[in-house]
């Protein structure tokens, strides 16, 4: 991929403490990888005395090797449902989603579209209860990937107890089109978004990636204008918009560049490491 130039830096980037990274399509690269750069660059920040921190929609048991081995210590997970200390895998908050709440959801969806399939997120994210059917829309890597990690479950209990995340699936709509149905419904209590993933995620009332990482930001002693914030997806544009510097990929969905206050390169052209490394020269050349 042709390397891209770079604007410079708005001055809010001087002020970063703590970098929060979405992990695909910026974090990681296509194939999975945290490339050399980029680990580069995460440990010249911890070697700068910044704190980074995995902000995902992902569940912690899938947070890939390459993160593992990154040296990342805190995890916002579930998109802000959950924080998690990886040194000792303390649960730091835990967001859920009601029931009732889930409930009003599924009979909604089901009514309105003949096909879509729910499962809903269980024990920190070890473990996903799925109703029948949902299994069958995934493709065949996903299968293979995360299968073992499905339960299948009827329907009510998906909707019995609380859950990180509420996920829905159906055989020929996308999850954009599904959030479109959901935000027609007129129901509350949730918040419901996408990833680039093939299914819709739905959070507990108020519950973004922002809300978490503000939530990891109070534990750790950290404000909005101390954060730097990077990622590409519908999900990610909370946390953008809210951190102090907001970074969009240069792969990003028009929606995170438009709340982003900077545009790095694309993930496979190094865009994470290539903003880090302007943030900490920044900050380096800074007189205060």
């Amino acid at each position: 991929m042709t390397t891209t130039a770079l604007p410079g830096l708005p001055a809010a980037a001087t002020s970063v403490r703590l970098i929060a990274s979405d992990l695909d399509g910026t974090l990681l690269n296509h194939r999975q990888e945290v490339t050399p750069r980029t680990t580069a660059a995460i440990r010249a920040a911890f070697d700068a005395g910044l704190t980074v921190v995995a902000a995902t929609g992902r569940q912690v048991p899938q947070l890939p090797e390459p993160v593992l081995a990154s040296g990342i210590r805190y995890v916002v997970a579930s998109n802000g449902a959950i924080g998690v200390d990886l040194t000792d895998d303390t649960l730091l908050f835990e967001v859920l989603l009601a029931p009732a709440v889930a409930a009003d959801i599924v009979a909604h969806l089901t009514a309105e579209l003949e096909g879509v399939r729910f499962s809903a997120v269980r024990d920190a994210g070890a473990r996903h209860a799925a109703e029948p059917g949902y299994l069958d829309m995934m493709a065949p890597l996903e299968r293979s990937l995360w299968a073992k990690v499905f339960q299948p479950a009827p329907l009510a209990e998906l909707v019995s107890r609380p859950t990180l995340k509420l996920t829905v699936r159906h055989p020929t709509l996308t999850a954009d089109d599904l959030l479109a149905v959901l935000d027609a419904s007129g129901l509350t209590g949730f918040h419901a978004t996408t990833s680039g993933a093939p299914f819709l995620e739905i959070q507990g009332d108020g519950v973004t990636k922002a809300s978490g990482v503000a939530r990891l930001c109070g534990l750790l002693g950290f404000e909005a204008v101390d954060v730097m914030a990077a990622g590409d997806a519908r999900n990610d544009v909370e946390l953008i918009a809210w951190a102090g510097f907001g970074v969009a990929m240069g792969n990003a969905v028009p929606e995170a560049m438009a709340a982003a206050d900077w545009t790095t390169a694309h993930n496979e052209d190094d865009g994470l490491a290539r903003a880090i490394e302007q943030v900490l020269a920044a900050i380096a050349d800074d007189p205060r």
